[in-house]
């Protein structure tokens, strides 16, 4: 079996309603789809966290021309050589990130051609459901007592539909977080976890003191609460705190996360497998967590096609501890508008009353549905 054809498709959709974090308002989604075809009739599908016009460039310009006429069953060799041969210029971001849609397309490829899940020639599956969170709770206005409330209502649908956990987003000024978090934690009540993610938007001086002032309302971590090259300052607020520091979505290969998992930087690791070398390199990123005892909860904004290869991580990614009532990892279940994630899927991904159902079909265990790849696609 011979690679024959790279394709890199851009993905673009308005959304009816604009929302924020942090660093901006998101009017669109954009997405970036890989489709890799053999000479045995055998297509391979990926997806790329990032700026998808510069990936597909990559993709199509630096890594296409290497991939004709390989075997895409040489998984580890092809990843090695793409990664090294824009070693100098590239180590991370957007040479990283078109690199994890093509490893997940071959990933794609040898589970269909083996006829098994990608999580079984992964080794797995240590489980088959995983529970579910749901990432929504953006802003959606500047009027803050409008916003507090709307959100509200939509922490109130996410309860109401079976999550036992939902995610929201902090970064824009003291007071408005903390008054953001209260009314929150008073509407989902005590049962309900709550995670904060402020998008790297704090400094030290700003994420220590939220810290301190959201610890009464149990918040189950702390995201991206300073800038992702400031590992001290991580490691930092970690020790001011009693709420659990993650991050890690901005962060790339095994090399970046050596350094945070040994400077005892984050309590939970988040690598999005669409971003940091794909689920070759989510896998050694995972097994090096599980060495320094670091949780791993994969970062997950993207396609179906991303939602489907974080799920097939899923099932193989360890526990920390070999116990009964050792912590499992969760599935980040974005919430937002989005014209093509699930609607990209011929059968979406199932996740019912908070809980994910690992796909157990060949490959990523999911078909792309043409039509609407063909109506979103903008290249």
């Amino acid at each position: 079996m011979k690679i024959t054809a790279v394709r890199a498709h851009v993905l673009e959709a308005p959304i009816a309603e604009r929302f924020a974090f942090s660093q901006t308002w998101i009017d669109r989604r954009v997405g970036l789809v890989v489709e890799i075809e053999t000479d045995a009739g055998i297509t391979g599908w990926g997806d790329g966290y990032g700026p998808p016009w510069a990936l597909a460039t990559v993709i199509e310009k630096y890594y296409a021309p290497r991939l004709i006429g390989r075997s895409p069953l040489a998984g580890d060799a092809i990843w090695e050589e793409l990664y090294n041969g824009l070693r100098d210029h590239g180590q991370r971001g957007v040479p990283v990130q078109a690199l994890s849609a093509v490893d997940i397309a071959l990933w794609d490829l040898r589970g269909k051609h083996h006829g098994a899940p990608v999580h079984v020639l992964m080794g797995g599956p240590v489980r088959s459901i995983v529970k579910a969170y749901a990432t929504g709770l953006y802003r959606r206005s500047d009027d803050r007592a409008e916003n507090h409330r709307r959100l509200a209502e939509e922490a109130r649908g996410y309860a109401a539909a079976g999550f036992t956990a939902m995610k929201t987003k902090v970064g824009f000024g003291f007071d408005d977080d903390i008054a953001l978090v209260a009314t929150l934690r008073e509407t989902i009540g005590p049962d309900i976890a709550l995670f904060v993610d402020a998008n790297h938007g704090c400094d030290r001086v700003q994420a220590a003191r939220l810290a301190r002032a959201m610890e009464p309302y149990d918040i189950g971590w702390f995201e991206e609460p300073v800038e992702p090259e400031d590992i001290e300052g991580y490691a930092e607020l970690r020790g001011r705190t009693t709420i659990p520091i993650a991050g890690g979505e901005c962060s790339f290969t095994r090399h970046d996360f050596r350094r945070i998992l040994e400077a005892r930087a984050m309590d939970v690791i988040q690598p999005d497998t669409a971003s940091c070398g794909g689920l070759t390199e989510a896998k050694r990123i995972a097994d090096m967590a599980w060495t320094h005892g670091t949780r791993y909860n994969p970062h997950v904004w993207g396609t179906g096609i991303g939602l489907a290869a974080a799920m097939q991580l899923l099932a193989v990614l360890p526990t920390t501890v070999p116990a009964f009532g050792a912590h499992q990892p969760l599935l980040e279940y974005d919430s937002t508008p989005h014209p093509f994630r699930q609607d990209l899927l011929v059968a979406p991904i199932r996740v019912e009353a908070g809980i994910a159902y690992v796909p157990d079909g060949p490959g990523l265990g999911v078909e792309i549905r043409r039509d609407v790849l063909e109506r979103w696609r903008v290249n």
